[in-house]
């Protein structure tokens, strides 16, 4: 049980300290001089006292040295460290005939041990090649040291510890180095993925939206079609036969319920709330809707005739790009076909899948029905979804007219 509150409260405390170095560091990229002030306002403070208080006449090698020349090592071992992070190379240039003169002169100041923080600071920023040489620069006042004053047992036993320790330090800042470059990439790794996070998010939203354009164009387009055609018929109807004007207006009734029904399962896709109600699992319109589909033309007024040839043996997907074409080429006809326009669909399936449609009609023809709306580009976005080809245009002179020619290929295997 002690142990299980001891975890307990380990864990906020790791978390306090986390967020306190955070901070820190957070405060040092900001403003880095403070820290820089504090770091070498401590050391310099170390290095006079060791030299007001005379400690370093325990360790030197030669005690008659002038106070000044001890003060001006001191300084000079110190003082540099304030442009440590901005110019290591420079620091490192300064300190080092600093610390020959330390050795040669034989006051073995304790502040010679700073060229450690100086050439750690170097490794975390110069390249491996500088740092090579750095070390090497470096090391020079400690070899001084080790062949101007002996030990016993020879220079090497004086020389070996302070190299080693060097290169300890060198290690050291590579490592933190190391360890900066491998959080800075993926932080930028992060950063990266965040950025192609939303440009598929973008992309998901543009193609959504292209997607709701096309059926809301092909919903809404075909069914105010039909009923522009059934309003047409039950007003020339009306004075002559008010059955045929009650048959008229009970087809738009019935058209109307149909496109808001289609409308509002469409719409139900852009609704940021959760549904209230259960949602409409009916599924999009395929080759079993056409029926109902050129009926409802035959209604509004326009005479349509289909041949079939072959079995269709073909998936939803293909079957709705199908149907949509078909109901886009039938309500360009009724919009601009006129009065006396009829047209024709002729549907051939091959066995391996491949489709072919044709629509024509005997309207004016002419223009390019549709290129000004979402028409035309909405039914080759489709086609082109299953590498399909679509051509559409005025039938060729003497016939009078527009044609819509489909061609899917086969169906890759699965």
């Amino acid at each position: 049980m002690n142990t299980m509150a001891e975890n307990r409260t380990a864990e906020p405390l790791t978390q306090y300290v986390q967020r306190a170095i955070t901070r820190v560091r957070a405060f040092d990229r900001r403003r880095p001089l403070p820290w820089d002030l504090l770091v070498t306002g401590f050391y310099v403070t170390a290095a006079l006292i060791d030299f007001t208080s005379g400690g370093w006449k325990t360790i030197t090698e030669n005690a008659s040295l002038p106070d000044w020349l001890i003060l001006s090592l001191s300084l000079g071992f110190s003082v540099p460290l304030l442009w440590r992070r901005t110019h290591p190379v420079a620091v490192l240039a300064v300190m080092v005939p600093v610390a020959v003169v330390n050795s040669a002169t034989g006051a073995m100041l304790q502040a010679s041990l700073i060229l450690l923080v100086a050439l750690f600071n170097a490794a975390l920023r110069v390249p491996m090649r500088t740092l090579l040489w750095l070390y090497g620069m470096v090391l020079v006042p400690f070899v001084v040291a080790a062949f101007r004053y002996p030990a016993e047992q020879g220079p090497e036993q004086n020389l070996v510890p302070a190299a080693m320790s060097l290169a300890l330090s060198a290690v050291i800042g590579i490592a933190v180095r190391t360890r900066k470059d491998y959080l800075d990439s993926l932080v930028e790794r992060a950063r990266q993925l965040e950025v192609e996070r939303d440009q598929q998010a973008r992309l998901a939203t543009a193609a959504e939206r292209a997607r709701i354009a096309r059926e809301m164009h092909d919903i809404i387009g075909h069914n105010l079609s039909v009923i522009t055609g059934l309003a047409d018929g039950g007003r020339y109807a009306a004075a002559k036969s008010p059955e045929r004007a009650a048959q008229a207006l009970t087809a738009i009734a019935t058209t109307s319920r149909q496109a808001l029904t289609e409308l509002r399962r469409l719409l139900d896709v852009l609704s940021e709330e959760e549904p209230t109600t259960e949602p409409d699992l009916t599924p999009q319109p395929g080759l079993t809707d056409l029926t109902r589909l050129i009926e409802g033309v035959r209604t509004a007024g326009l005479p349509v005739h289909t041949t079939i040839k072959g079995t269709p043996t073909i998936t939803p997907g293909r079957q709705l790009t199908i149907y949509r074409v078909i109901q886009e080429a039938l309500t360009n006809t009724l919009k601009h076909g006129g009065p006396n326009a009829t047209s024709h669909i002729e549907m051939s399936y091959d066995e391996g899948g491949a489709v072919t449609v044709t629509v024509t009609d005997t309207g004016r023809g002419g223009d390019l029905n549709g290129t000004a709306g979402r028409g035309l580009p909405g039914m080759r976005e489709r086609t082109a979804l299953y590498g399909g080809t679509l051509e559409a245009g005025p039938r060729p002179t003497p016939e009078q007219g527009w044609r819509v020619h489909l061609h899917l290929p086969e169906e890759p295997p699965q």
